[in-house]
């Protein structure tokens, strides 16, 4: 009698379980989940990054899933241990601070794009050219403000500074910024009037049509500004090794010149 029982016990849970089985997800009935490589990307890339993500997947079926922020914040993500595969920043600070904390592959680092520096305002403002002198400046702002990223942990707000003070425009200048935490904050601020200027990349002002390019800073006035990638220390798999081989290749290439980016020689 106990032995019937058992058996038919048996046959209770395995009917029980046989259909959860059947529909669990397997690569064969396509209901497996894609690959996917985090990248922790410059909130400049976004648009150039996003177009360059489709093009990624379509070749190779491998998703990006990327996070936009200011450089330096995200390479202290990094060391608290977020999960990231991929870094690309704009800046070469934010990078050789993981460097020094071994928390990327020196072997994949490499200076993938430039970029320029250029003085925006909304596209409805009467300003055509801005001159970089401190009456130029002065008769734009009013008693307004000129946003642009925080140069204590932003690259745009470090590029700015550098060039406003080799311009000696930046101590007339300085009191009247209204600083932010990423680039593209910055651009909206001006995209949405609530700023008649702003110093950002060339990148972002051809991204944004509410906003014009009314003056570019001399490449000679503040330091390149190079974008350095690299693969983590914690990543996995070859995954990685793909995508920073396909950003070198001259469809991804295309995609970046198409927004303004240089490739870095």
């Amino acid at each position: 009698m106990m032995k019937l029982l058992s058996c038919a016990f048996a046959l209770i849970v395995s009917l029980a379980i046989t259909p959860a089985l059947a529909e669990a997800p397997t690569a064969s009935n396509g209901l497996a989940h894609a690959p996917t490589i985090t990248v922790f990307a410059a909130a400049s890339l976004k648009n150039a990054l996003d177009a360059a993500a489709t093009a990624f997947k379509a070749k190779s079926g491998i998703e990006l899933k990327i996070s936009y922020a200011g450089s330096m914040a995200l390479a202290k993500q990094i060391e608290s241990g977020a999960p990231a595969d991929v870094f690309v920043s704009a800046d070469v600070a934010s990078m050789d601070y993981l460097a020094q904390k071994n928390l990327i592959r020196p072997e994949t680092r490499s200076n993938f794009l430039r970029n320029a520096l250029v003085v925006v305002a909304p596209k409805s403002s009467k300003l055509e050219k801005l001159l970089f002198t401190k009456e130029a400046f002065a008769e734009a702002i009013g008693s307004d403000r000129v946003a642009t990223g925080d140069p204590a942990s932003v690259p745009v707000g470090k590029y700015a500074k550098a060039a406003l003070e080799k311009l000696g425009l930046w101590a007339e200048i300085e009191p009247s910024f209204a600083f932010t935490d990423n680039v593209r904050s910055a651009l909206f601020f001006v995209a949405r009037e609530e700023a008649p200027l702003g110093i950002v990349y060339l990148t972002d002002a051809k991204s944004e049509p509410k906003v014009k390019i009314v003056a570019t800073f001399p490449s000679n006035s503040h330091p390149a500004i190079v974008y350095p990638i690299a693969v983590t220390s914690t990543a996995q798999g070859d995954g990685p090794a793909k995508l920073l081989a396909f950003l070198e290749s001259n469809a991804a290439k295309s995609i970046f010149s198409e927004q303004g980016f240089n490739p870095s020689p």
